[in-house]
């Protein structure tokens, strides 16, 4: 089998990295991630030189990030400033540059352990994946989304190997994956079928194990998914509509009363909730209404002893115009009042600015989102002090994948509120976003609340069980309790330093391997 692949190992490898896409949400075929990463490696292995199994990798990653971001061609059709169809180019595009990184962890891993062990050629290629994992999420304001071991994520019910994200943090677990794929093919091109089986009932016994129903927490919670999709969103017709969308979604029976926390999406609210721009802006949102009406309304929808969370947007004057936009979180209370807030920090690149705007403007490129002017990032994780509400963490959609990133660490917050718009995220986006969103729970031991426009909403305990949730097109809500905070984990007091010690400890194995087969 291995000799006919190497007749034609580029389609192979490439034909690989699409099949190693196939254990990410929502397909969860995580067995065909692990042989796809594990046979490409293989075949990478016997390249003639560094410079070929850079370039076999690069062929894997372009395939592999091809298959797992196309998503992204669903936000083309969101828009009318450029063709739909460019969504389909823009993601081969991407892909070209994201497929370095893994090129550079094969070509390292196939230079570090040439001529010796597969064993010793696993460890080295899970250190580099992980070093390879953290540079792509860094680099260039980075690209976190789809980590290798985001296929090693269980069902609702159970972290699976994502339990042992308190200890290692995305990026190692992703080598250590890495590192078990490489290892079982190997044992499966040797036909060793007692250790290869044996360790494919261990792993789903890990990955399927149930979790159990968890601790209970004290504090009451209403998360609105209003099904809102992005015309809707767009369109000043339906601002109106889709208030009292909200408004209906959210209202309390009157014999229901105490504290409660209220959580909308994203991008859900058109009323400038701040004082102070010029009148034409507040003009132009629902209904023309100042945002003094536009709060006490909002107080009135939540009700007493209610506290709202919700996506809006600041606005940045200067000279009487606006020219810079800021993606918020406003928290109202039941008096109508702004008691805090959060500006998103991590801003999606064409999304919510366009870079390298005096060239790419000229040339017919434009953000894929409504609005001409660009947002400004804030200036990181906080925790906002809610008093008998609790401490709350903030990271808006985007923001929650990266890894290391979402918490501040000399505050730590009881819980994490991830407003988010999903609507442009197409079919497979979701449920990767929702799978991203339950790997920071678990890394840091904190529950997440995921409100979105379309789905999927949910909350999240602190093991990373989705405790309720609403799938893609409903118009519901979820009631409930907020998950209690477990104990900061390991990867909450060293973050992704944890990753390095990892990455290090791979590839010192490796070397250590690699000096008792020299002999």
């Amino acid at each position: 089998m291995l000799s006919r692949a190497l007749q034609h190992p580029r389609i192979v490898i490439a034909a690989l990295g699409a099949i190693a896409a196939l254990g990410f949400p929502p397909l969860h075929l995580w067995p065909l991630s692990l042989l796809g990463l594990g046979a490409a490696a293989i075949l990478i292995r016997f390249s003639g030189s560094t410079r070929s199994a850079f370039f076999r990798g690069w062929l894997f990653g372009l395939a592999h990030f091809t298959a797992s971001n196309l998503w992204i061609a669903t936000a083309f059709t969101h828009q009318d400033s450029m063709p739909a169809e460019l969504g389909w180019l823009a993601v081969p595009l991407l892909s070209t540059y994201l497929a370095l990184f893994p090129a550079t962890a094969f070509a390292a891993a196939s230079r570090l352990a040439r001529g010796r062990s597969t064993l010793t050629y696993a460890l080295a290629l899970g250190g580099c994946w992980i070093l390879a994992e953290w540079l792509r999420a860094s680099l260039f304001t980075g690209y976190a989304w789809g980590p290798f071991s985001l296929a090693m994520l269980g069902p609702f019910n159970t972290p699976g190997l994502g339990a042992l994200l308190p200890f290692t943090g995305t990026y190692a677990l992703s080598g250590l994956a890495v590192l078990l794929a490489v290892v079982l093919v190997d044992l499966l091109l040797r036909r060793n079928w007692t250790r290869a089986g044996l360790a494919t009932v261990l792993l789903a016994a890990a990955m399927y194990w149930p979790a159990g129903p968890g601790a209970e927490g004290t504090l009451d919670y209403t998360l609105v998914q209003p099904d809102l999709d992005q015309d809707e969103l767009n369109d000043p017709r339906q601002y109106e509509p889709g208030f009292l969308t909200l408004a209906a979604l959210t209202a309390r029976p009157a014999e229901e009363s105490g504290r409660r926390l209220v959580l909308w999406p994203e991008g859900v609210l058109p009323d400038y909730l701040r004082e102070g721009y010029p009148q034409r802006y507040y003009s132009a949102t629902t209904a023309g209404r100042d945002p003094g009406f536009a709060r006490a309304r909002i107080a009135r929808v939540i009700g007493e002893d209610s506290l709202l969370l919700t996506g809006t947007m600041d606005l940045e004057i200067e000279d009487n115009r606006a020219v810079a936009a800021y993606n918020v979180v406003s928290i109202v209370d039941d008096e109508g009042e702004i008691v805090g807030s959060y500006r998103k920090a991590h801003l999606v690149p064409y999304g919510e600015y366009l870079p390298f705007r005096d060239v790419l403007e000229p040339l017919g490129l434009s953000r894929l989102v409504a609005g001409t002017i660009d947002f400004l990032p804030g200036p990181g994780p906080r925790t906002i002090d809610l008093g008998s509400y609790g401490r709350a963490g903030v990271q808006i959609c985007y923001e929650i994948i990266f890894s290391g990133q979402v918490v501040d660490g000399a505050d730590r917050p009881d819980y994490i509120v991830n407003p988010s718009i999903d609507g442009w995220f197409g079919p497979s986006g979701p449920p990767q976003h929702l799978a991203q969103a339950r790997m920071r729970a678990i890394e840091e031991g904190l529950p997440v609340l995921r409100a979105t426009t379309t789905g999927i909403s949910g909350v999240i305990d602190a093991r990373g069980v989705v405790r309720q949730h609403l799938g893609m097109g409903e118009q519901a809500r979820l009631e409930g309790k907020v998950p209690p905070a477990a104990s900061p984990t390991a990867f909450a007091l060293l973050g992704n330093w944890l990753a390095l010690v990892w990455a290090l400890a791979l590839l010192g194995g490796s070397l250590v391997v690699k000096r008792r087969t020299a002999h």
